[in-house]
């Protein structure tokens, strides 16, 4: 399913939003006018390695450089239709976040949530020497919001029936719950040691943790209006 719009329309001009949208398609981008071999590169230096992690606490490693890479790694991805479908979800489902916690929050929520899917993939493998790039831990951390903040919102989505893309609109409800027991079934699935390109635990780290950081950071409505 490839979400196009949602039926909630935003008050407030998403600058934090679309800026983080702008900035990852400029860093990729940057990407493809570099080599593969300087590519790979960035992606080690940049992306987050569990075994790195690990290294902390088997032989006192420096911290600093993971913490770093927690960070980095949101901003860098692996390749056109990764980062496309990452920003296609940002676009259609982080404005009305932005718009309900406020655009400093909303970046501090964004930030957060995308720290929490890296430490949720550190902990389904974190023997792991490949690098970990892309938004999709942050990104899962807005559709936990979404779905806590606006369920009875509509999404109009793109279904592949066969060879045939249909446009239906889905309650927000049900497409964030289709997508999210989507990964848990995946995320379950690499548990036995199986390589698998997706880091799936990352996903539903972000989620769970958007779906909990929205109840606290968010202002709280009274009599129809919002109150920090």
């Amino acid at each position: 399913m490839i979400p196009l719009r949602d039926s909630i329309r935003s008050r407030t001009f998403p600058i934090v939003n679309l800026s983080i949208i702008i900035l990852n398609l400029v860093i990729y981008a940057w990407e493809v006018m570099i080599g593969p071999q300087q590519l790979n590169q960035v992606f080690y230096i940049f992306g987050l390695v569990p075994a790195r992690v690990l290294d902390i606490f088997t032989s006192g490693a420096s911290i600093t450089p993971v913490i770093i890479n927690l960070f980095t790694s949101m901003f860098i991805h692996g390749g056109w239709v990764h980062v496309i479908g990452n920003m296609l979800f940002l676009w259609v489902f982080g404005d009305n976040i932005e718009d309900r916690l406020g655009h400093l929050k909303y970046l501090l929520f964004y930030l957060a949530a995308g720290v929490a899917g890296g430490v949720a993939h550190f902990l389904s493998n974190p023997a792991s020497t490949i690098p970990v790039v892309g938004a999709s831990g942050a990104i899962a951390g807005v559709l936990g919001a979404y779905v806590v903040a606006f369920p009875r919102s509509r999404v109009l989505a793109l279904i592949p029936i066969f060879i045939i893309f249909t446009l239906v609109e889905i309650p927000a409800l049900i497409f964030i719950a289709l997508w999210f027991v989507i990964q848990i079934f995946n995320g379950v699935a690499t548990l036995g040691g199986s390589v698998n390109p997706v880091a799936w635990w990352a996903h539903v780290g972000g989620f769970i943790i958007g779906a909990l950081l929205i109840k606290t950071m968010a202002p709280r409505r009274v009599r129809g209006y919002y109150r920090p």
